[in-house]
């Protein structure tokens, strides 16, 4: 679960640390890299056209050969290079030795009307509130395409990760199937999710667990930053806590696993009956 500290930081200190923290926007006209081969075939699976360009080494060659074909139907760009050409195309050596060129990828803007409906097709709905390093959002994307979520809600929070290329990279592929949503101003959101959602911040301390939830709800599961957790206006705007107790020896999980905990227990978990 998100860690509390003992003290505050200063607003000023906040809010450097959100600018450090927040990941820069691509620059107008920009292609984005998307890096990898799981990433780069779930993309050409879901939105082939969407590929403009496309780079990789010897050792793909084979497995990227249909996607290759389409380019050429098409008439884009994609060639064979060398590992440092590559790594001079990607941005980073960490590209697993393709590289493809999309627009940059859209967040689409999160609607209350729409997500009641949602509640009837029994997903879980993870929302994030302030979580900026883009690997957890990765990670978090990936578990929720694991185990078959195909939505993830993000707030206007100033440090929240968007979908940079390294959340990309890190979700290996899980961006191509999860379509993301930003809320705006989510404490006033989140009371207008209910009747249809129960409402559940994550937080340390005295909390409902995951048995005493059940699998009765739609449930909508808010999750916050490391360092300081949900903001308190958020936790305050949620129907109540989640918590999962530990052994003590440490504090709090990484909100990754944590994430990947919940994806769990709220679809395999509703399947198995709950155990």
């Amino acid at each position: 679960m998100s860690r509390r500290p003992s003290h505050r930081a200063h607003p000023q200190e906040r809010r450097e640390r959100a600018q450090r923290e927040k990941p820069a926007r691509p620059e107008a006209g920009k292609l984005f890299r998307v890096a990898g081969l799981a990433a780069v075939q779930a993309l050409a699976a879901t939105r082939a056209e969407a590929i403009e360009r496309l780079f990789f080494e010897a050792e793909h060659q084979k497995a990227l050969a249909p996607l290759c074909a389409r380019l050429g139907e098409t008439r884009k760009p994609f060639r064979l290079v060398g590992r440092e050409e590559l790594a001079r195309v990607a941005g980073t050596p960490l590209n697993g030795g393709v590289v493809a060129l999309i627009a940059p990828p859209r967040v689409a803007e999160f609607d209350v009307g729409e997500a009641r409906r949602w509640a009837r097709e029994g997903q879980p709905l993870l929302i994030l509130d302030g979580v900026g390093n883009p690997h957890n959002l990765g990670a978090i994307v990936r578990s929720a395409a694991f185990f078959g979520l195909t939505r993830l809600v993000i707030s206007d929070h100033p440090s929240q990760a968007g979908p940079s290329e390294a959340a990309w990279r890190v979700a290996e592929g899980g961006l191509a199937h999860v379509q993301l949503y930003r809320a705006h101003s989510l404490p006033r959101v989140l009371p207008k999710l209910a009747p249809e959602w129960l409402v559940l911040g994550t937080a340390l301390g005295k909390g409902r667990t995951l048995a005493e939830v059940g699998h009765k709800h739609a449930v909508a599961l808010v999750l916050g930053n490391e360092e300081e957790g949900l903001p308190p206006e958020t936790l305050a705007a949620c129907a109540g806590r989640l918590t999962l107790p530990g052994s003590g020896a440490v504090q709090s999980l990484n909100v990754a696993a944590t994430a990947a905990i919940l994806a769990h227990w709220f679809t395999q978990g509703r399947d198995a009956g709950g155990r």
